[in-house]
């Protein structure tokens, strides 16, 4: 599995990372894991998962982390994370 990780300032985006996970773990494992390797390398406090992002994740494999999942103030609009490749 990977996973994009974009962070978005008004409409640019600044910074993303890639990561991959081809473990024998399952789907909701590989992609906690996944956020919070992103969040260490991007220099990010680890969002709250929200009950409107498992929703999104469901319909379209894509998810936004907002200023309501953060506990800190964030100098971004948003943190997309997006499943580019899945096991199969």
């Amino acid at each position: 599995m990977r996973i994009w990780f974009k962070e978005w300032l008004n409409n640019r985006m600044i910074q993303d990372t890639v990561v991959e996970d081809y473990s024998e773990d399952t789907r909701t494992h590989k992609v906690l894991k996944a956020l919070g390797t992103a969040c260490q390398e991007l220099d990010l406090s680890v969002p709250i998962w929200l009950e409107s992002n498992t929703n999104e994740f469901k319909r379209s494999a894509k998810t936004r982390f907002r200023q309501d999942s953060f506990i800190e103030e964030l100098d971004f609009t948003y943190l997309e994370m997006q499943v580019i490749e899945e096991d199969f």
